[in-house]
């Protein structure tokens, strides 16, 4: 699937205001990449908006840090 220029600089906003909500200990790139498929995939369902982005991928932050960490 292709995103236009403006749609991707939104997803990229959305996760690094994401990823400045994931505790510090867990913040990797693994735990970036994660939450970037989530964010992806919202986008693929055709949504283009940042607080969708956001509110998205924060839910999933406790389901990768257990993904992840445990």
């Amino acid at each position: 699937m292709k995103f236009d220029v403006e749609l991707v600089q939104v997803m990229r906003a959305a996760l690094e205001d994401v990823m400045a909500k994931v505790p510090a200990e867990y913040s990797t790139c693994t735990t970036k990449v994660l939450l970037a498929e989530y964010i992806l995939k919202v986008a693929a369902n055709g949504e283009t908006g940042y607080s969708i982005f956001v509110a998205t991928a924060v839910g999933y932050i406790p389901e990768v840090i257990r993904l992840v960490f445990n």
